[in-house]
């Protein structure tokens, strides 16, 4: 079903919700935010697509398998934590590049908590939107099931 009013806002949201998502997926390795609540936000950009448009458009623009992300992004969050190995540390410990400067960002503070974070973001991306398009499809299955059985 197309809404036109939603469709056209989600349109012009999704960007920002993205942009929004990656804002909080810096900053929240050194204050509130982070990889599970900038991945939520980016889940909603695309669940967003999915209501204005359909579950399909909305699985169109995410061009990856939810599934797909979520092994991704274990995977790097548990990469992530051998680094601590290199330095002779348990596993977890934070190592951190030196600390430099970008135009628009300021001070950047880049380490291993950073790619965690990132691995979060994707297993929270996959999870979400994995378990909405399943609801979903599961949904029109039944609506189909109920207009068979009524012709």
């Amino acid at each position: 079903m197309n809404r036109f009013i939603l469709s056209q806002t989600s349109r012009l949201l999704f960007p920002y919700f993205i942009m929004l998502s990656l804002i909080v997926l810096y900053r929240g390795h050194n204050m509130p935010g982070g990889g599970f609540i900038g991945g939520l936000l980016a889940a909603c950009a695309f669940i967003l697509v999915g209501l204005g448009y359909d579950m399909q458009q909305a699985r169109k623009k995410l061009r990856v398998e939810p599934v797909t992300l979520m092994g991704v992004g274990l995977t790097i969050a548990i990469l992530s934590g051998f680094v601590g190995f290199y330095d002779s540390d348990a596993y977890m410990t934070g190592a951190w590049l030196p600390d430099f400067y970008v135009p628009l960002l300021g001070k950047v503070h880049l380490g291993t908590p950073l790619v965690f974070d990132i691995g979060v973001y994707l297993v929270v991306i996959g999870f979400v939107l994995h378990t909405t398009f399943s609801l979903a499809e599961l949904g029109h299955a039944e609506d189909e099931e109920k207009e068979e059985e009524e012709a």
